[in-house]
């Protein structure tokens, strides 16, 4: 059990420096990182975002946001991997009964993983969701439809799957892995987060009782953090990706690079040149860092005090993040072999993981729509949408 912020801040630490040296040959040999997640488990650091009153350390966003950047600056996959784990732990406190939050936060400090099974291909848009929930007559459920990116769900216990019920509501359905008539497909062949196992999900006529349903659609009837929060963790992997990359280059041209001859000096550590655009890419960095911290703080302020003003202000705050992290993580991922010079890229060294990782990652959702609801709100005070990406 971690019982304060301060413990899970000195667990991911300590975790993050634990995975970094086996990173690179975990992603070169698609080798999935199940002895680390059952290590990340074990820790507890899973349980962090538990409420204190059922026994959890309820620990603030800003300290959850900087685990997640700790573990993605040290392998952005792994990192990757329990970001829906948290976002449906949310789906919970917002709108699980009673019993409900009391039987899934139990089996959450119990060590048990959420997964995903959200999105689908081939549909209209993202949110054209039609995967079923059918009521039986028994007062249970059968969930029928194909998942994809289903991240986490190859390592999961249980698999939140987001589904549409008779009503056409959106509904989070909490299926266990096992469950007769849900397989899970090991089909991810992205170029980047390559041990993330983001594969397929199938459910054909899988029994659902109605204890394990949580009505989602009320999560988004009035100001809701459950947008902010999700894209606040895909920004802190985006900010991971970038100190881990701006990392491995120093310390590669540090070791390795050879001195251009013009630059007069002995190491390329030495060249002024180098020297100025590392000073530029650690002020990337350093923004990413900056505009993290700031969203996590209005997330936190917005907990405390919710309503349609505070919701926004966190949205808006945490979209200007995830621009701006996602475009460092790519700059500075792209600007390794830059400074770093040809050695660096050869295949063997691995060290275009980081652009992969980064070029996929951003991919999750435009960055451009985020800008646009920056201007609509700074121009006209028009307030984000509430559909749960923002």
């Amino acid at each position: 059990m971690i019982r304060d912020d301060a413990e899970a801040l000195r667990t991911a630490a300590a975790l993050a420096e634990e995975f970094r040296p086996g990173a690179s040959g975990r992603d070169a040999r698609r080798e999935l990182p199940r002895a680390e997640l059952d290590r990340l488990t074990a820790t507890g650091l899973l349980a962090v975002t538990v409420p204190a009153a059922h026994g959890g350390a309820d620990v603030s966003a800003a300290t959850l946001a900087e685990v997640f950047r700790l573990l993605a600056s040290a392998d952005a996959s792994l990192a990757q991997i329990p970001q829906s784990h948290f976002a449906y732990v949310n789906v919970l406190r917002q709108q699980g009964s009673p019993e409900q939050r009391a039987f899934f936060f139990a089996e959450v400090l119990a060590g048990r993983r959420f997964g995903n099974a959200q999105s689908e291909a081939g549909t209209k848009h993202l949110q054209d969701i039609r995967t079923r929930l059918v009521a039986d007559g028994d007062g249970s459920y059968l969930l029928t439809g194909v998942k994809n990116y289903s991240t986490g769900a190859l390592f999961a216990d249980w698999i939140p799957v987001l589904a549409r019920a008779g009503d056409d509501l959106l509904h989070v359905a909490y299926v266990p892995a096992d469950a007769p008539g849900l397989t899970v497909t090991d089909d991810w062949d992205g170029m980047g987060q390559r041990t993330t196992a983001s594969g397929t999900v199938e459910l054909a006529d899988v029994a659902v009782p109605a204890a394990h349903v949580v009505p989602h659609h009320l999560t988004f009837t009035g100001p809701q953090l459950h947008g902010a929060l999700a894209q606040l963790l895909h920004t802190a992997i985006d900010a991971g990706i970038a100190a881990g990359a701006l990392a491995e280059a120093a310390d590669f041209v540090r070791t390795r690079s050879r001195p251009w001859f013009e630059s007069g000096y002995d190491t390329a550590a030495e060249d002024p040149l180098l020297i100025q655009r590392f000073g530029e890419l650690d002020l990337r960095r350093r923004a990413a860092d900056a505009l993290l911290a700031t969203a996590a703080r209005a997330v936190d302020a917005a907990r405390a005090d919710l309503d349609d003003d505070s919701a926004a202000e966190a949205s808006v705050a945490v979209a200007a993040a995830k621009a701006y992290a996602g475009s460092a993580a790519l700059e500075i991922a792209d600007a390794l072999f830059e400074v770093s010079g040809t050695r660096s890229a050869l295949d063997g060294l691995n060290l275009h993981r980081h652009w992969r990782d980064a070029r996929t990652h951003t991919l999750h959702d435009p960055a451009r729509w985020k800008i646009q609801h920056l201007g609509r709100y700074v121009l006209n005070g028009t307030r984000p949408p509430r559909h749960g990406l923002l």
